[in-house]
Formats: structure tokens, sequence, C-alpha cells
């Protein structure tokens, strides 16, 4: 992270709009960028809006995958043209907040930190407008100019969504432009007002106790690419990511009133810092929602109330632990009872107990009269009569069935809402709820579960879940051996 923090001067974070994309007398960006170096955009969002479609849409095949100094995270860097002039576009992974709690979130805001990108556009997702207001407006208090992407605007029409770009271009202060990137509709609209980005206007008021702590704490931080009040919400709402990088660039004693103003805080309220700031925040994006969708009382009425009505209960402390237990059920009975028992029986003992595997021993012992071929071919351990049967009578319906079973539960949105219900039990383990991902995710492949282990906060973490996962957790084709020696077993057994 040391190497990976190289703060520009003030200046970057307070440019005007317009000299932003034209040499400065010290380079590029307003300035601020050292001469030679191709202009460069961050694409900032939350995950899942369609940043990489957009990404695809702004640079064409022109596209250069590297990874993060000191990360695993891959960033996708590639150009575009703005105006005449070359700009180079980075896709971010994605973050909700720009106080990390992922290995992805942390990435992003160093990107930002670092002055390395003089612009930001911020994707979002147009069904879901308060969650792209909530990072919008940090974008804002970093006062880095940007413009504001409302993506998927076909899906939000079809939910019957309409938001209203003026009114929100006027309240936040930058300019906003509607897209669907996967038909590239917007994107040249998009790249002109990317020639005029604003830093914005929309400011979030905090409670008294942290404007006072911020009016203290801001005189005493170093320049950097983000505003010091920025900055300083970082500081004093305990990001440890960021302890080195102050550490190395304030003496001491400006960091030991930067920790006694966050102390202060932390006896000020009963809930984590984080929390009191984005409740601030959301608070915020209540009074800009309305404005922004002002068709959106105009919406349909929802078609689905009982959908709704499962979603609040799904995190209930009380009721959402029936819902759980229904749907482990209700999963059992898919994979466990349909995938492992009837097709499993289906298939192994009808079609190829019965008529594959019987045919192909018949027509080896007709044609074939070497006894080493027919062993290799139908013997007890041969290639028809075990190999294939076990892949597409045995594993084929156990991993088939599992799987549909996770794509009903990923797509429905269940699993971040199992996290919630889970946190509470995996702390107890030194983990959070975010763990259960790559845990269910490990039932299908331990090797993508192990890799997702990224998106969790501490390396103790990642380490715990990747034991867990290799001595705990079997994969699919794992459960399907597991599933077949338990098969002739008494129920007790089984759960013993």
């Amino acid at each position: 992270m040391r190497s990976s923090l190289n703060c520009a001067g003030p200046e970057s974070a307070t440019a005007s709009a317009p000299d932003l994309l034209k040499d400065g007398p010290e380079g590029e960006l307003g300035g601020t960028r050292s001469a030679g170096r191709p202009l460069e955009v961050a694409l900032v969002g939350n995950p899942n809006v369609g940043k990489s479609a957009l990404f695809g849409a702004l640079t064409g095949t022109y596209v250069t995958v590297s990874n993060y100094p000191g990360t695993t995270v891959a960033l996708s860097t590639g150009h575009t043209v703005v105006s005449g002039q070359r700009i180079g576009i980075i896709d971010t992974p994605g973050a909700g907040s720009f106080h990390p709690s992922s290995e992805d979130e942390r990435v992003t805001r160093d990107i930002l930190l670092s002055g390395r990108a003089g612009a930001v556009v911020v994707v979002g997702d147009a069904k879901n407008l308060e969650r792209t207001l909530l990072l919008a407006l940090q974008v804002a208090e970093t006062r880095i100019p940007f413009v504001l992407c409302l993506n998927m605007v076909d899906e939000a029409r079809a939910c019957g969504i309409e938001v209203d770009e003026k009114a929100l271009s006027a309240r936040l202060g930058v300019p906003t432009v509607s897209t669907v990137a996967i038909r590239r509709e917007g994107v040249s609209r998009l790249l002109e007002a990317l020639s005029e980005p604003a830093a914005g206007s929309a400011r979030v008021t905090y409670p008294p106790a942290i404007e006072e702590a911020l009016t203290t704490v801001t005189p005493l931080l170093p320049p950097c690419a983000i505003s010091p009040r920025s900055l300083a919400l970082l500081a004093l709402a305990g990001d440890e990511t960021l302890s080195d990088w102050l550490s190395e660039r304030m003496r001491r004693e400006s960091l030991s009133q930067v920790e006694q103003a966050s102390q202060r805080l932390r006896r000020e309220f009963p809930e984590h810092l984080a929390y009191v700031v984005n409740r601030a925040r959301m608070a915020e994006v209540s009074r800009l929602a309305p404005h922004a969708s002002a068709a959106r009382e105009q919406a349909r009425p929802d078609p689905r109330p009982w959908a709704r009505r499962l979603e609040t209960l799904s995190t209930h402390p009380i009721w959402g632990l029936p819902l759980l237990a229904a749907v482990l059920y209700f999963s059992y009975l898919f994979v466990g009872v349909l995938g492992a028992k009837k097709l499993v029986d289906l298939l192994e003992q009808g079609l190829f107990g019965k008529v594959i595997s019987p045919a192909a021993i018949a027509a080896a012992n007709r044609w074939i009269p070497w006894s080493i071929v027919r062993d290799l071919l139908v013997g007890p351990y041969g290639v028809i009569t075990m190999a294939l049967a076990y892949a597409l009578a045995l594993v084929l319906p156990i991993v088939s069935t599992f799987f549909l079973a996770f794509g009903a539960l990923e797509d429905s949105g269940y699993l971040p809402r199992l996290a919630v219900m889970v946190n509470r039990v995996f702390k107890k383990m030194g983990l959070n709820g975010k763990a259960v991902l790559p845990m269910v995710l490990g039932l299908g492949c331990d090797t993508m579960a192990t890799l997702t282990t990224r998106i969790l906060e501490t390396p103790k973490e990642r380490l715990i879940v990747i034991l867990l996962l290799a001595l705990g957790v079997p994969c699919s084709a794992q459960l399907t051996v597991v599933m077949a020696m338990l098969s002739g077993l008494s129920p007790w057994a089984v759960l013993i």
C-alpha cells in the first residue's frame, strides 16, 4: 500500500471542470500530472452495475489487464477519445464505500487517493438510485470532478422507473447521463459530458460532534488528491489501511491529535463511526432521491408484493430462521433426494444398468476377441461400465441439480441476506457474515471459492475460510462420493 499511495498536490482535488482535460504548465489534468503521461478517468461503481460493459463500450478493443501493486485484484485499462484528445480509462473493482471492507474497495479508494485519476465516472444501476447516490456523494466529498452515469435505464423503464436527469444533475451539480452500455446507447453523450466533469455541489452534514472533529483534524492532514474533509472522515472512522500512509506523511504530534479526536468520537457514539457517517449520507440520499425520480410515484404497482414480504422476512432476527430452514430443506430435497437419489437411480440402475452397459458388454463379447481390450472397455473398472456410468449417472445429476439450486439462490438475492442471518454465528469463528458466500460456493467448486475469499477484510479471515474449504466443505464432486457412500447407511449413521 505504501508504494501505491503516491499523492499529488491538493490542487488536483479542486481543479475546475473546464481545466481537467487540458494540459497545464506542469503536465496534464489541470497541471497535476507528470508531463507525457496520458489523461486517465476512473470508472467507479457498485458491483454488477455494468462498469465492465461500459468500459468495453468506451475503449473498444484497446484493453490492458494488470494486477494493482501489492494486491491480487486485476485492473482493466484502456483508452478513448474525448474532444479530440486521447484519455485513459480505468475499470476499478466494484465498491460500495471508500471506507474499505475488502481488497477490491481498498484498491478503488487508493486509485482516487493517489491522484492517478483526474476525473471519475460514477456508474450506477438506474433501478437502484439510492445506492448510486450514496456512492456519488462520497465521490463529491473527495472534490474530484466526476460525471454520473445511470446505466441499465432500459431495465429501470421496464420496472416503471423514470429518473429525471436534469433534476438530478441540478441537485448534485454534475453532468448526468443515462446509458444502456451493452447496446452503446448514451455512450456518445457520456463522452461529451466527460469533457466538462464537475466536482459537485452536494454536501453531507454530519452530527455536530463529527463536524467539530472535522474542523479540528482537517488542517493537520497532508495534501492529497482527495479533499482534506474526505481524508479526515476516513482517518476519524478508523480506517486502518491508512495508518501507515498517514504515519509517513504526518508528524507524531499531529497523528496523536487525530487519534485523540477519533477516540472522543468513539466515546460519543455507541455505534461504529463508519456506520454513523453512512447513516448521515443515507439521510442526504433520502432528500435527493425524490427530486431525482419524479416519475417514481407513477410507477406501476408492485406485481409481486409477496416477494417484497419474503425479502423482509429473510433478514428478520426471528422469522428469518424458519425461512432459512425451509430454504435448506428444499435445497436438500432438490439436490439430495431428486438429484442424488431419484435421478441417480434412474440413470445408473435404469439407463446404464439395463440398457447401455448390457449392450456394450454383449457387443464387446461378440466383436472384440482380446480380453485385455474387453476389460478396458466393459470390465468391472471399464471405461463404459464404470467411468462413463459414474460420470453421467452419478456425478452429472448431483452437480447439475446443485448448480441449478445455487443459481436460484444467487439470482433471487437470498445469498447476501443469508450472510446477514449468519453474521452472529460466524463472528464466534473470527469471521463475518460475508464468509458464508465462499463457503456456500465451495459446495460447487472449492477452487473458485478460494479465489472469492478476497472479499473478506483481513488475511486472518481469508486463511480461516480457506482452511474450512479445504478440510470441511466438500465440493460437488466430493459431495457426490460422500452421498454415494452414505446412501446405504441408516439415518443416524448419516447424521453422525
